[in-house]
């Protein structure tokens, strides 16, 4: 759609659907959320002159997977955060399907935009196109068109470019699907962003020791962090396990060593890297000192997503807390961000027999809790974690059949960090080691309600509602 015509749409899309979208109850309070229609993928994830910049994949024009522009967020401070102009719209040839994901970066001074412009036509096929985009004076982009066309041996799935800097070269991991329908991540160079020079797959199907990894691997992040090579992706088409990848598409981390000369990366297995229901296309950032963060889209591509309620009010999904990464014994760790201390309002305090004590308001809220022995952690009787020997059981009802379904955590637990928002839960298990992050819709406002004869210990505070201005 040209941009004389799609602007238009979307500033009334705005205008019309946002006051219903912010009063919806499910509508969360310290998450970023769309003012109308879908969200999904985070992209862009920087920070640039002074301020952190996170774009979007973004429909305001339904809760449908169509018309992806890059909306634009910035924030001095990791928790409060102001709209930006729209970064780009599918209104050129090599993009008229949809910008897709990408990454963003400073080169010598000019935040540059990495990403998919996707062509779909009208037999069914498809192709892809890496392109660029470099911020102007006004804070808005232009593009400067494609810089890396379908390579040769790949179908039209060729996507979700991530973009870092080495030793004054700039590198590239990159989506992809083979003709044989494998998943693998190529990894290319540059000197000048402008001219690619592909080096080869380095991750995916058939690759490292693996197998049948998946038929797409989709949203790959690559960084270093203690010595290690991490690898971030999303597999399509990962076989199911009995209590692992279990969503329709699941995200996965592996640690490493690149070899930037011999273009070869040597790897773990692959691990998953958020066990509940809805974490999806995670994307990585350095903070101003040194730390390696992360955010992702609370969703997951392929489920029920467009069976949930919120779509009756025009929005639909939601990106997870920002994260702090960090590792252990060579495992990847994910915290909330130390920023989101500032939310709190009163500390309030808990020790003895689960079931004595008091129901939590969970509509936004954050607590600490051990625990000796099994409990039940009840969410307004919509969603419940049992925790026991084994580890953890997260339960939700299925919002097709209502059928109860599960995620799991597996290993022994000493304490959780929960944050709960209106519809979501993100539940941080031993400072950090794995989280399982879902939404879920209670009838009336949120609670949580402790269950079982357990001593437990909890500290809990109200978090404040942020305006995204």
């Amino acid at each position: 759609m040209d941009s004389s015509a799609l602007l238009p749409a979307i500033l009334h899309a705005v205008m019309r659907g946002q006051p219903k979208a912010i009063s919806d109850s499910y509508y969360p309070g310290f998450h970023l959320a769309p003012v109308t229609g879908l969200l999904n993928d985070p992209n862009g994830f920087i920070h640039f002159a002074g301020r952190y910049h996170l774009f979007y994949q973004w429909n305001a024009l339904g809760c449908q997977h169509q018309h992806k522009c890059w909306g634009h967020w910035s924030s001095g401070d990791l928790v409060h955060w102001k709209h930006e102009p729209i970064a780009l719209m599918p209104d050129q040839e090599y993009d008229r399907s949809g910008c897709y994901s990408g990454s963003a970066v400073d080169n010598s001074g000019v935040l540059t935009l990495i990403y998919t412009g996707n062509v779909k036509f009208d037999d069914g096929s498809r192709t892809a196109w890496q392109c660029l985009a470099v911020q102007n004076e006004t804070g808005c982009f232009d593009k400067l068109g494609p810089i890396i066309p379908l390579p040769a041996g790949y179908t039209g799935h060729v996507r979700d470019p991530k973009v870092w800097q080495h030793a004054g070269q700039w590198y590239m991991v990159l989506g992809a699907q083979n003709n044989r329908k494998q998943g693998t991540v190529l990894l290319l160079r540059s000197a000048d962003l402008l001219h690619w020079h592909n080096l080869g797959e380095i991750a995916g199907s058939g690759l490292n020791g693996l197998t049948d990894a998946g038929y797409m691997w989709e949203c790959p992040d690559m960084f270093s962090l203690d010595d290690t090579t991490f690898l971030i992706s999303c597999p399509q088409g990962i076989k199911r396990e009995e209590h692992r990848f279990l969503n329709a598409h699941p995200c996965t981390w592996t640690g490493g060593t690149l070899d930037y000369v011999a273009a070869s990366y040597t790897h773990g297995p692959l691990n998953e890297l958020d066990s509940g229901f809805e974490f999806y296309a995670p994307q990585t950032t350095l903070s101003t000192d040194g730390r390696r963060l992360l955010i992702g889209w609370m969703g997951v591509p392929d489920g029920e997503e467009m069976r949930q309620p919120t779509i009756a009010n025009g929005w639909i999904h939601q990106m997870t807390c920002v994260r702090q990464l960090g590792t252990r014994e060579g495992r990847l760790l994910q915290r909330p961000i130390e920023e989101l201390k500032v939310l709190r309002g009163e500390e309030h305090y808990f020790q003895g027999r689960a079931a004595e004590a008091p129901v939590i308001s969970a509509q936004r809220l954050e607590i600490m809790i051990a625990a000796q022995g099994k409990i039940t952690l009840d969410f307004s009787g919509t969603l419940q974690l049992k925790w026991h020997e084994e580890g953890l059981r997260l339960a939700r009802r299925s919002l097709e059949s209502c059928e109860w379904q599960y995620r799991y955590w597996r290993g022994a637990v000493s304490h959780l960090q929960i944050l709960c928002d209106h519809s979501s839960v993100e539940i941080f298990i031993n400072d950090g080691e794995s989280v399982m992050s879902s939404r879920y819709f209670p009838a009336q406002a949120a609670q949580l309600t402790l269950i079982g004869d357990a001593e437990v210990e909890a500290r809990y505070w109200p978090l404040r509602h942020t305006v995204i201005e």
